[in-house]
């Protein structure tokens, strides 16, 4: 598949498409300055007819709801995804007429449709209007009018993406399709035809390429701190998951279900040796459809064995039709069309034949939810066309998936409201809740808690007004329907949630969902990602599985300390894939921040042997898709969740021997002394320096405390800020104005900061420990450890964190220490990152030696280490005590 090209038209596409609906706009009297009176009869000198009129004074009504710029955007992307799905389905053959909009049988830019169009037969065919067009050889106007017929006969078949165009739609269709460069030909001539024969991996990297340039807009806004709003979180938040970490989800938590319930179909299901051997060496049969992805279980202990047995009498119990499954952030569908696959097969290895198996899915199985209306279109879409990949017949069964886009509240008709309920005061209750519940809906999306009504009473009455000719009928049909589908969807429970959620750090939400996950997800509200992983959790049934790919960070930051500590005391982790970030090339979605695969189970097995597997290097085909499966490495093993509480923090450290996690049990670095922040200066232009800047005879060393400070009546005092990576001694170039115990200091920060009064310590932060010899290290690091010791009259900076032994003759060995391997190795646990701050430094455990003759000999080495970097640092200019360069 060739992804450059597909990035190349998406990208363009989008540019031209919404250049070309504005265009349109502009011919109605419409712009981003001006959008018009709805009851003119005519624009510039053009009569409206009386479509063109209502069309217009939709389109108006919708600009001044949701904005001109947005409006734009939905209509382009709408004939977006309308041009793609005609295209998929014309190269597979799955159009009703078996006519090509886009080609001819040569696959050149020659639509078929308007050759053949006096041969058509289309529902909504005005073959008099075919007639003239083509008698005034008007081949635009009779190609935009065969499309728009075109979309609107499939909309009996596939209405959640060809919905009936008789609104402002079709009034901004793009003009121009024949023309030569169009967006029409680029899709055919850039897009090799083999590449729209799987509808999964084209229409999700066209949605992830459509919004990219979206996105970049997005991002670089959020760097001027502008919050993301409701219409901007898709484009900042989706992401197309690459096949082969759908697989392994899907297979571990839905395929694990059904054969942990039913092991006597694991031979039909699993490969054999030999089959996994061939596909881990790259030898794939295309017509192979094994789960070669999913993993054994690690061996249990009797105790365990019997907590699984009893679990797995449920499993047993469950027929196909009865599981529930979703993704709650379905984006374009990947994962709900491999879960349609996965399905297919159980259902086949139950004994069901191939058409009642793909009815009984779309009817009974699968799940979709998305807060993008147009990510959902497609996730419609792609279940749509696997159904019809089943089923050659599917399109004639009138059955439709459960997939929706959130619905919002908002602006509920009051009339076609009442006229709904009809005076039954059980149906106004289930409505005001809901109504309630999905206001802003698309704020929040699948994390809305959704309280559970009377589902069969809510449709009972939708069957009812079916027939009705009350006016009211198609608002009902078109505003509550949704809603109750919606609501439903979020209500209910499922077997299996499978989901690759959004990734929004806290700084980046708008206020109203900051508030949000501040109130329902006080443990989780570091990032939206963890917020659903909670959320998966009580979508699941008491039994179920939950499989995400996320973020990294909910392994080991400190913000996620509280959600990890409920996993592993209230949930499973049955096995996970972690895929850190290791620079260019090194990532698992193409993206610069590592992510983890894992597959929970929301019931908790005490003692569980889970499995872990670490993925550093990626060998992938054109498709992305590796040519091995996360193999044995030196981090794959099986290891106790229970165990990570032995370490501070509890972080996921799967790679630490059972022997090494008990060393967390001893004492700390916090037991030998004090380790803190230092001061923020409020600004470091005005009252720092580089000590070659300012004259030494005003520059105060080694003062022990600030009486001598301010006796010696010298204004800049040395001051610790980080700096770059060395150990043990050095990065000794920074001054601070700390005149008079730092008078101007304290003073602008009473001036910017009048709320703090005296209290300073939240700027001027650890006073006490000013001028004190101890160690210090840069907060943001090269994630390799570098501690550096240093004498007395130094102020340390928040950059820099300090440590202060009780011993103060200890502080060469405690330098040592920190820079050790051993520290280094905790470090990796404890906190993982670029940023190690005092807090992680303290909770570092260490023994310091009773045997009287190890400490002397771990201080002559530390000694002469600091010795060594001293007089390193002091040969060279940028030393204060710098004498000559030993070369002379």
């Amino acid at each position: 598949m060739n992804k450059n090209a597909i990035k190349k038209f998406a990208t363009e596409a989008r540019r031209e498409l919404i250049s070309r609906v504005s265009q349109r706009a502009l011919k109605y009297g419409i712009s981003d300055k001006e959008v018009g009176n709805p009851n003119d009869d005519s624009v510039g000198g053009h009569l409206l007819s009386s479509t063109e009129k209502k069309q217009r004074a939709a389109l108006i009504a919708q600009i001044k709801e949701k904005g001109y710029e947005q409006v734009m955007e939905e209509v382009a992307y709408t004939w977006f995804n309308r041009f793609s799905a005609l295209r998929f389905m014309e190269v597979n053959g799955y159009l009703p007429s078996h006519v090509c909009v886009f080609t001819d049988e040569e696959n050149n830019f020659k639509p078929q449709i308007i050759s053949e169009a006096i041969h058509l037969e289309l529902d909504g065919l005005d073959m008099e209007k075919v007639y003239a067009y083509k008698e005034a050889n008007d081949n635009d106007e009779l190609y935009k009018y065969l499309l728009i017929t075109q979309c609107n006969a499939l909309n009996s078949v596939l209405p959640g993406m060809f919905q009936k165009i008789a609104d402002y739609t079709e009034l901004l269709f793009p003009d121009n399709l024949l023309r030569e460069g169009s967006v029409a030909q680029q899709m055919i001539e850039l897009i090799p035809e083999d590449d729209w024969k799987d509808a999964v991996q084209i229409i999700g990297w066209l949605y992830q390429y459509y919004n990219s340039e979206k996105k970049d807009d997005v991002f670089a806004a959020l760097k001027k701190n502008v919050k993301i709003t409701k219409e901007n979180i898709p484009a900042a938040t989706q992401l197309f998951t690459p096949d082969w970490i759908v697989r392994y989800m899907v297979e571990n938590s839905l395929g694990r279900l059904w054969l942990e319930g039913h092991p006597d179909v694991k031979e039909q299901l699993l490969p054999t040796e030999e089959e996994q051997s061939a596909y881990v060496a790259g030898n794939r049969d295309p017509e192979d459809t094994k789960w070669h992805y999913y993993l054994e279980e690690a061996e249990q202990e009797p105790e365990v064995q019997a907590q699984l047995a009893e679990i797995r009498k449920e499993y047993t119990a469950l027929t196909p039709d009865q599981l529930k499954v979703i993704d709650p952030c379905s984006g374009s569908g990947h994962i709900l069309a491999y879960m349609f696959d996965v399905l297919m097969q159980i259902y086949e290895s139950y004994g069901y034949t191939t058409r009642e198996a793909v009815a009984s899915i779309v009817e009974n199985n699968l799940y979709g939810l998305d807060i993008d209306d147009r990510a959902a279109q497609l996730a419609y879409f792609a279940v749509m066309m696997k159904a019809r990949q089943y089923d050659r017949r599917f399109f004639s069964r009138g059955i439709q998936p459960n997939v929706y886009a959130i619905a919002e509240s908002n602006h509920v008709d009051s009339f076609a409201l009442e006229y709904f309920c009809n005076g039954d005061a059980k149906l106004k209750k289930a409505m005001d809740t809901i109504i309630s519940e999905l206001h802003d809906a698309k704020e929040y999306g699948s994390i809305l808690t959704v309280t559970q009504q009377d589902w069969s009473a809510l449709y009972d009455r939708f069957a009812e007004i079916t027939e009705d000719i009350n006016m009211s009928r198609e608002t009902a049909l078109r505003e509550i329907l949704p809603l109750v589908q919606v609501a439903e969807a979020l209500a209910q429970k499922y077997d299996v949630v499978v989901t690759n959620p959004p990734y929004m750090g806290a700084s980046g939400m708008n206020e109203r969902l900051s508030q949000y996950v501040k109130e329902h997800f006080p443990d989780t509200k570091a990032d939206l990602f963890s917020c659903f992983i909670e959320r998966g959790f009580k979508l699941a049934n008491v039994q179920g599985f939950v499989s995400m790919i996320t973020m990294e960070s909910w392994m080991f930051l400190s913000s996620f300390e509280k959600m990890r500590q409920k996993i592993v005391n209230t949930h499973t982790i049955v096995n996970m894939v972690h895929m850190p970030y290791l620079g260019k090339g090194g990532t698992s979605l193409g993206i610069n921040f590592g992510t983890a695969a894992v597959i929970f189970n929301k019931c908790y097995c005490r003692n569980y042997n889970s499995q872990f597997d670490y993925i550093c290097y990626y060998e992938t085909d054109e498709n992305g898709v590796p040519f091995a499966f996360p193999t044995v490495n030196e981090r794959y093993k099986a290891a106790k969740a229970t165990d990570f509480s032995k370490i501070p923090g509890s972080p996921v450290a799967y790679w630490v021997s059972e022997a090494f996690s008990d060393i967390f049990g001893f004492s700390t670095v916090a037991d030998y002394g004090f380790a803190g922040i230092g001061m923020r200066t409020g600004d470091n232009n005005l009252f720092l320096r580089l000590w070659y800047e300012i004259s030494k005879n005003n520059m105060a060393i080694a003062c022990h405390n600030k009486e001598e400070q301010v006796a010696v009546n010298k204004r800049w005092i040395p001051y610790n800020k980080g700096g770059d990576f060395r150990k043990w001694y050095g990065n000794n170039e920074y001054v601070v104005n700390w005149f008079n115990d730092g008078e101007e200091i304290k003073e602008n920060t009473r001036k910017v900061y009048p709320s703090l009064g005296d209290n300073l310590g939240w700027k001027i932060s650890n006073e006490s420990f000013y001028y004190l010899p101890g160690v210090t290290w840069s907060g943001v690091t090269s994630s390799k450890n570098s501690f550096r010791a240093y004498g007395s009259g130094f102020i340390f900076d928040s950059g820099a964190n300090g440590f202060f032994p009780t011993d103060t003759t200890k502080i060469n060995v405690f330098t040592a220490y920190l820079n050790s391997c051993v520290s280094q190795y905790v470090l990796n646990i404890i906190n993982p990152t670029i940023n190690t701050g005092a807090g992680t430094v303290k909770k570092i455990p260490i023994i310091l030696s009773d045997n009287p003759e190890i400490p002397p000999k771990i201080e002559q080495l530390a000694d002469d280490n600091v010795s060594i970097s001293i007089t390193d640092w002091d040969s060279y200019e940028t030393s204060w005590d710098f004498k000559r360069n030993p070369l002379v």
